[in-house]
């Protein structure tokens, strides 16, 4: 099983796009585990959205799909939603 998932920084009103094999690491790595990279200068981050695919392929297509325009808003929308 893939997830695609959106990380949220409440902090910084930030979001994070992306995909894993096993999200709950991957969470862990972006809050506490990386030491250099985009996400540790927007710490601490929420699982804001997530969703579960069959395959990495049909995983990594949605997350490009999560990253166009009409994909952020969508995003927007449920983080304004869940977060206010």
């Amino acid at each position: 099983m893939y997830y695609t998932y959106v990380l949220f920084s409440p902090i910084h009103r930030k979001i994070y796009i992306g995909y894993s094999s096993n999200l709950m690491e991957r969470i862990r790595s972006h809050n506490e585990l990386a030491t250099k990279g985009w996400t540790i200068r927007y710490r601490p981050w929420i699982l804001a959205y997530y969703e579960m695919h069959a395959t990495k392929a049909l995983a990594m297509k949605r997350e490009k799909q999560l990253k166009s325009a009409q994909g952020r808003k969508f995003i927007w929308g449920i983080v304004e939603q869940k977060f206010g």
